[in-house]
């Protein structure tokens, strides 16, 4: 019996595992450099070489953005570089632009809004999720260097007062008066 349970312990840990979205890459200094207002979830149209590529974790968002062109997403300066098995025919160009899939009003709303306001489309992860290559497209402001550098005194004093709390409440329960 308690074979039994380990077994479907296993496979309900392996099912809740496939469920889960394995990222591939992340944009860490778009949450420093701009102010994110809104996220779409949006697929990607890639080659097979790309997403061979993708699948052994390679690709690089540091320089990438998205712009809204003739009715269409389109992704630039994803860098996914060539899968080592892919030569002639199913190489690919690394530096390529890529388009993004999403439902027509939500281009229309990403295309308004970034031409009546300062807005720009970065792209903050690039996933899978059930097996489909999807990007996380944010709606961000750009950030000034005063901006900047308020945000990380914020975040400092932040880490400051959680220390100070952390030593009070361990002074406390030791027995200190």
């Amino acid at each position: 019996m308690a074979r039994a349970k380990k077994t479907v312990a296993k496979r309900l840990a392996q099912k809740q595992a496939a469920t889960q979205d394995r990222i591939v890459a992340s944009n860490r200094r778009a949450r420093y450099d701009y102010e994110l207002l809104e996220s779409y979830e949006c697929g990607i149209v890639l080659q097979g070489s790309e997403v061979k590529s993708l699948r052994t974790g390679r690709a690089q968002l540091a320089d990438a953005y998205a712009r809204v062109s003739e009715g269409e997403v389109w992704l630039y300066g994803l860098h996914i570089p060539p899968w080592q098995f892919a030569t002639g025919f199913g190489a690919h160009d690394p530096d390529r632009r890529r388009k993004l899939l999403l439902h027509r009003g939500e281009i229309d709303q990403l295309l308004g809004r970034t031409q009546q306001q300062a807005l720009t489309l970065i792209p903050v992860r690039l996933y899978f999720r059930d097996g489909k290559a999807k990007v996380e497209l944010a709606l961000a402001r750009g950030r000034r260097l005063y901006d900047k550098r308020r945000l990380l005194a914020a975040k400092e004093a932040e880490r400051e007062a959680a220390r100070v709390a952390r030593r009070t409440s361990h002074w406390i329960e030791s027995g200190g008066y």
